[in-house]
């Protein structure tokens, strides 16, 4: 194997202390391998035997050498950057924390780094990922609160950057995405609700411009004309107000005549909002009121027992993200990058002997 030119990013470095990383020559040196055998077998080229590739990656991990990016960029063309461009403004209870974590854990074996390019939801959305696609700054972007004709995944796609999107869109173009499955939670929760003996339901649903909004909306619809239950509407909020907003409209509407018996939440976060609006109107969960809620960290069971939950897997969600925009890089086809996450049954955190069950 010829060793005499090698291709090393940072390799014309000094090893040693801070100011002075560690480069391809220091672990050629501590290996005994040449500089251009140590740098593909960092890349896993499969002409460097199994054994070879071990040991080098191994000794890379140990003495904390990074691939110089500039150096990268300059060689390949490539910035090995993952962009997640996120809505300042997400939702609490470790949605964005551990979508952060699938995403990162995912990329962790591979060349690539996680940058995170947030903007406000109050202003325009294809800002940020105009400024990635414009500067190069990334190989492949992710974006979320995907909307059913959804500007940023028509922009990309005319452009021709590798994406992914954490939802899904309706507007004609195949494209990588990442979904949980709104439409069967919303069943599962309102097929829970009517085995409870509930009859007049409400939704706390998303903003309507989101995709999981219809799916969620849709599937809620479906299931009370499946059970012959009826709906209180509840329009004045959404997922995305303010837990005194959403507050304050659950009170008003629980003074109603009319008054829903039970809810379906959309986030876990507003569900905080619901108990505390339900109980300063006077009413009980458990006795007067039931929720079913959907979660992305288990943090519920701690606000009322009562409440039943099912969760959603925001770190697997992450990680498949990840794994999408990674094959569109690679120049993989769309449909094997396309993943949908169903949920699993309706839990509660009653304790045992409380009458309530586990599941549906």
């Amino acid at each position: 194997m010829n060793d005499k030119t090698p291709p090393d990013d940072n390799a014309d470095q000094p090893a040693g202390g801070e100011a002075n990383p560690p480069t391809l020559k220091t672990i050629a040196f501590m290996t005994g391998l040449g500089v251009t055998t140590v740098s593909r077998a960092l890349k896993d080229a499969p002409e460097i035997g199994a054994a070879t590739r071990q040991r080098v990656q191994l000794v890379a991990r140990q003495i904390g050498y990074r691939p110089n990016r500039a150096g990268v960029r300059l060689r390949t063309g490539k910035t090995n950057v993952i962009s997640l461009v996120l809505d300042t403004e997400e939702q609490v209870g470790g949605f964005v924390s551990d979508l952060i974590y699938g995403i990162s854990e995912a990329l962790a074996q591979t060349p690539y780094h996680l940058v995170v390019t947030p903007y406000s939801r109050n202003n325009d959305p294809l800002e940020p990922v105009r400024y990635v696609v414009e500067t190069a700054s990334a190989d492949g972007v992710i974006i979320s609160r995907t909307e059913p004709d959804d500007k940023r995944v028509r922009y990309m796609t005319e452009r021709g950057m590798p994406f992914a999107t954490h939802g899904r869109t309706h507007m004609g173009i195949d494209h990588a995405f990442h979904d949980f499955d709104n439409h069967a939670y919303s069943v599962e929760a309102v097929k829970k609700l009517a085995a409870l003996g509930r009859k007049r339901l409400a939704l706390l649903a998303p903003p309507s411009n989101l995709s999981y909004y219809h799916h969620m909306r849709d599937g809620f619809a479906d299931a009370l004309m499946e059970h012959g239950l009826s709906e209180v509407p509840f329009p004045m909020a959404t997922v995305d107000h303010s837990i005194e907003d959403i507050r304050k409209q659950t009170v008003e509407l629980m003074r109603r005549p009319n008054r829903p018996d039970a809810f379906v939440s959309g986030a876990g976060a507003g569900t905080f909002a619901l108990v505390a609006g339900i109980e300063e109107a006077g009413f009980r969960i458990g006795q007067d009121v039931d929720i079913v809620s959907k979660q992305s960290s288990k943090l519920l069971h701690l606000l009322r027992p009562q409440l039943y939950v099912v969760n959603e897997d925001v770190r697997l969600a992450g990680a498949e993200l990840a794994r999408a925009v990674l094959g569109r890089i690679a120049g993989r086809d769309i449909g094997a990058l396309q993943s949908l996450s169903k949920p699993k049954a309706v839990e509660a955190y009653e304790t045992p002997g409380s009458g309530k069950d586990d599941t549906t």
